[in-house]
């Protein structure tokens, strides 16, 4: 078997940022798909351009004389939501990136700036292609779940809108903001960072409520890498939130970083938690990390912790840390640099298969713990295997609230 490197947590985070210059090994046949079958909604999506008055952000200057100044924080909000049938024209991955240049200035396209240049280099040679949703199409009438989406570190709110749009198909409404740090667009790999994404969350819990068609019950938060942090945070204060999802969420890889929050408690939540992890880093890797970090003496464990709410852990196997959102595996670049991404003997086909399954997983976990279905729930029990994943793809395992006999009823701690 040839080996293949990997990165750490904190590489990956420098590669994502274009910091880094990584080895090539060009797949130039390789096409990223997304097959999971829709529901039967139409999707629709709308964009909201807000602000939380409550906080303080820097608003850069538009590159005239005009300095900085400070205003409310800019809240660009997508919503991906259960639609009717309409005449309107699909989005594109083009019409999603041009929402980029107004995250913070909203009527006023800026140009420039690090995460422009972090997407713009991710979606070369792919803007054109379609996706599924339809701005403003008509709300479908109703009372659906909520997911709320805490993208990866910097990154824009878009970068898995094939996943987003494939839980709307399916009566989930889906709200998502960039990630912004406390003060300015930068965000900061620290607790002041990961708390203004948490509080990014339970804002747009509140601004959930005016919209019509969302059941405020039944709300789920999802985060990815360093996303996966904030929503731990959020889940952990928002007694609102009542299911969580990490896709190879930060909190694995910086357990210092949750003990130094002072309020985050695994030990005590009890919300149901769905973690997926990518292929395991060396123990040497990992130790590398630790010291590179002064962790020399790790804090505990949050999965090892997590023991009041059940625990769905699946590890996919074919699949680096980028390979968990569509947007970079779509990219012209992610194909040049192949070499870096797949894991041992892994193909790119490989790791866009896994990105389905863990589509599929989620809207599986999502209807067992906010929509209490049956099916769901034995589709979480049934081994890998059984549900029809490729062998090697995945390895999953399933643990139980200290206090329940297993999933049945599947019912959300709260």
């Amino acid at each position: 078997m040839r080996l293949r490197p990997h990165s750490t947590v904190l590489a990956c985070f420098a590669a994502l940022g274009l910091a880094v210059a990584a080895p090539s090994s060009a797949a130039p046949d390789f096409q990223f798909q997304f097959t999971e079958k829709p529901g039967t909604f139409a999707v629709g999506l709308k964009v909201i351009e807000q602000y939380d008055a409550s906080r303080v952000f820097e608003i850069p200057s538009d590159g005239s004389n005009t300095p900085a100044t400070e205003g409310p924080r800019p809240m660009q909000t997508l919503v991906w939501y259960p639609a009717e049938k309409s005449g309107g024209s699909v989005m594109t991955l083009a019409g999603y990136a041009a929402f980029i240049k107004t995250e913070t200035s909203f009527r006023r396209p800026v140009e420039g700036g690090k995460p422009q240049a972090f997407v713009d280099q991710y979606m070369h040679g792919v803007s054109d292609l379609p996706t599924s949703a339809v701005r403003g199409a008509p709300m479908q009438g109703g009372s659906f779940p909520i997911v709320l989406y805490a993208p990866s570190l910097n990154a824009p709110a878009t970068e898995n809108i094939e996943l987003c749009e494939y839980l709307a198909s399916y009566g989930y409404v889906v709200i998502a903001t960039p990630s912004m740090g406390a003060n300015s667009r930068n965000m900061t790999i620290d607790i002041a960072g990961a708390n203004a994404e948490a509080r990014d969350i339970s804002f747009l819990i509140d601004f959930a409520k005016a919209l019509p068609d969302t059941n405020l019950e039944k709300i789920a938060v999802m985060g990815y890498s360093w996303g996966g942090m904030s929503a731990l945070f959020a889940a952990a204060r928002d007694q609102r939130i009542g299911a969580l999802v990490s896709l190879d969420g930060s909190f694995r890889y910086s357990p210092a970083t949750v003990r130094e929050a002072g309020d985050v408690h695994p030990e005590q939540m009890s919300v149901p938690l769905l973690v997926f992890s990518r292929a395991e880093e060396t123990l040497e890797s990992w130790d590398a990390m630790r010291k590179s970090n002064n962790h020399d003496d790790p804090a505990p464990n949050v999965l090892n912790e997590w023991t009041h709410g059940d625990l769905v852990n699946i590890r996919l196997l074919a699949v680096s840390h980028i390979q968990f959102s569509s947007l970079y595996q779509r990219s012209e670049r992610f194909r040049k640099q192949a070499l870096q991404f797949s894991p041992a003997d892994y193909s790119l086909e490989e790791g866009a298969e896994s990105y389905n399954w863990m589509a599929r997983y989620t809207l599986e976990f999502l209807n067992a713990y906010l929509r209490h279905d049956e099916a769901a729930v034995l589709f979480l029990k049934r081994t890998p295997a059984d549900n029809g994943v490729p062998r090697h793809l995945m390895a999953a395992s399933l643990r139980p609230a200290s206090e329940k006999t297993g999933l049945a009823g599947a019912q959300p701690a709260r």
